[in-house]
């Protein structure tokens, strides 16, 4: 019977969560696309994480799928929830906290949406990135979901009219209240304060956060792991980037400039999924497999060169809305990915952003990944078997790294 249910709400989310337990040897696996009869069905699994795919629903959808999920897994006895939250805190975080919240049958969550690690802090209510609050950061720019205030308790209230109160880590006046209990956390110190109190308390069956809380659950919860298995990588590497995030783009330039070759593609060919079925997109994805062999490393990108306006303009041509655009470049990629897998790539992946992951799953019908560590804090080493074929990929979030984090994982691999 698995002891701890995740629920995360896009798949790069899922591995770096999923990863805090696996990393350590406990058994663990993220999920894609859940059947609730599947819950009870697990064995000798510790740790189960959801990707359960409502970054990009309305707040009703994301309410209902998280809402049926925790209630599936209090029936057939799951013990302990933790709903993942985006540490820049986009997507439906009111909504699925709420819902959470009421399939439990709980009175109170407790939610600690700092990531002190990676520079993403709560101070006084208000979370900030890399000194900004959210709302002024890049994540306050994001082209699909622009977070739009830095008060977590806002956040919240603009989905949600559930019981908030905010707490510092020392703070025991407030914890016997009902509702959402959003804990301040500046330091790594701070969650490990927070999580001796709930230690003691035994209020831990049901918590939200990101990986940065994550962290500390298997401790917390007293989880034990066997020994790591051991993993062959091939020490090549192929990078496919679907994120338009600012901190990506940064890290593709760099990269560029160390004289790492960029593919950019062209709108056509991220927008027309059957190009990729012609003779021309054959041959690219021939072309790329013979380049990549031969190279330690080589990007695919599907932003668009020195930031013009090229591939919105062809999709007002092709009647696209922006949602649309998103997804079908997810997909494109998916589709790319197979091709290349199918000309018998053996390049290690490293994919950025959780759509750009799903659309590969999605297109090779895989729905189970087996996280094995972090290589780098934000960055997931995972492994899945495609054609009786073992794959290994590097995964992380659109957001996380520094500039010379390409570098940093062709050094380590």
């Amino acid at each position: 019977m698995i002891s701890l249910l995740v629920i995360a709400d896009d798949f790069t989310g899922a591995l770096d969560t999923g990863v805090q337990f696996a990393s350590s040897g406990i058994a663990t696996n993220v999920l894609v696309n859940l059947k609730n009869s599947r819950l009870g069905e697990f064995e000798g699994l510790q740790v189960l994480v959801i990707d359960a795919e409502t970054r990009h629903l309305s707040r009703e959808d994301a309410y209902r799928v998280v809402y049926s999920i925790v209630k599936n897994a209090k029936d057939v006895g799951v013990p302990y929830l933790y709903k993942k939250t985006d540490s820049a805190l986009r997507g439906n975080i009111g909504s699925e906290l709420e819902a959470a919240l009421e399939a439990s049958g709980e009175t109170r969550m407790i939610f600690i949406p700092a990531f002190p690690k990676m520079n993403r802090i709560t101070k006084n209510g208000i979370h900030y990135i890399d000194d900004l609050p959210v709302s002024e950061s890049v994540f306050g720019e994001d082209l699909y979901e622009p977070v739009q205030y830095s008060s977590v308790r806002e956040i919240i209230r603009s989905q949600s009219s559930v019981n908030i109160m905010e707490v510092e880590p020392d703070d025991y006046a407030k914890r016997g209240e009902k509702g959402i209990c959003i804990y301040n956390a500046q330091s790594d110190e701070d969650l490990i304060q927070i999580a001796n109190y709930l230690k003691e308390s035994g209020e831990y069956r049901l918590m939200a956060g990101c990986a940065g809380f994550a962290s500390l659950l298997p401790s917390l919860m007293n989880l034990k792991g066997k020994e790591r298995k051991k993993i062959k990588m091939q020490n090549k590497l192929l990078v496919v980037s679907g994120s338009t995030n600012p901190i990506t783009k940064r890290q593709l330039i760099y990269a560029e400039k160390c004289e790492v070759k960029r593919f950019l593609l062209e709108p056509k060919q991220k927008l027309e999924k059957e190009y990729w079925n012609t003779s021309a997109g054959r041959k690219k994805i021939h072309e790329l497999k013979k380049y990549c062999e031969n190279r330690e490393c080589c990007i695919l990108d599907s932003n668009d060169l020195n930031e013009d306006k090229n591939t919105i303009d062809y999709a007002i041509k092709l009647g696209l809305s922006l949602e649309q655009v998103r997804a079908r470049i997810s997909e494109v990629l998916g589709i790319i990915i197979k091709g290349l897998l199918e000309e018998g790539i053996k390049n290690t992946l490293m994919v950025t952003g959780g759509d750009t992951l799903l659309g590969l799953m999605k297109e090779i019908g895989i729905q189970e990944i087996e996280p094995i560590c972090e290589l780098v804090s934000g960055c997931v080493l995972a492994e899945f078997d495609y054609q009786e074929t073992i794959h290994y990929i590097v995964t992380k979030s659109g957001g996380f790294g520094g500039e010379r984090l390409i570098e940093e994982i062709m050094n380590i691999i």
